[in-house]
């Protein structure tokens, strides 16, 4: 699994009272370094801030060749559509949204306080020139079934621990604590385990 480091950009994922989410990049964070998600930018996440030859800025004008939309909306949606794998922050997709709109190639209209934007003709153009992959596929590409599963039985389990902490008795609290750090020793055998073989009956050795 990598990690982050100073130089990385992307976020942090761990619990938060609404469950399991993201939190600040490391280094703003002051920690050396912590797990990120199984993408991470080794699958093709974009860095952030790189500008508008970029992914996020790629990914701009694929959402908005499908329909206007606010930047937050664009978040909302890219994290959606990879499973929470790229959450850009709006540190990233706002100065791109800006610099694509002085380029010309989408524009802004505000409308029930938010600003909402369009692809204009020569954004259009721009998007259909594209690769006919889209970005966010490209960011999810090679990721494994299992590692889907696997974050969404994390965000559920964390979820779970935030209730017994919040709700539960000394005692209950207590018996959860038990069991993740029972959970821990054992995933962590699944590691040491390594590749079990498996027979022609597909039950291992």
């Amino acid at each position: 699994m990598q990690r982050c480091d100073d130089e990385c950009s992307c976020t942090e994922v761990g619990p938060t009272r609404n469950g399991w989410g993201t939190t600040a990049p490391s280094a703003r964070s002051g920690r050396e370094g912590i797990p990120c998600p199984p993408c991470h930018r080794a699958r093709g996440a974009p860095a952030a801030g790189d500008g508008a030859g970029d992914g996020a800025a790629a990914a701009i004008l694929a959402l908005l060749a499908e329909r206007p939309m606010h930047g937050y909306e664009m978040i909302q949606e890219l994290e959606s559509r990879t499973g929470g794998v790229w959450r850009p922050s709006p540190g990233s997709v706002y100065p791109t949204l800006q610099l694509l709109e002085d380029e010309g190639l989408i524009s802004g209209e505000e409308g029930e306080g938010r600003r909402r934007f369009a692809l204009t003709e020569t954004g259009r153009a721009e998007a259909e020139r594209q690769d006919q992959r889209t970005p966010w596929e490209a960011v999810t590409d090679g990721v494994a079934p299992a590692a889907w599963s696997l974050r969404d039985a994390l965000g559920q389990i964390a979820q779970a621990t935030w209730s017994v902490a919040g709700a539960g008795t000394e005692a209950q609290q207590a018996r959860a604590l038990e069991i993740l750090t029972d959970s821990r020793r054992r995933l962590y055998a699944i590691l040491a385990e390594g590749d079990q073989p498996q027979d022609e009956g597909g039950v291992e050795a």
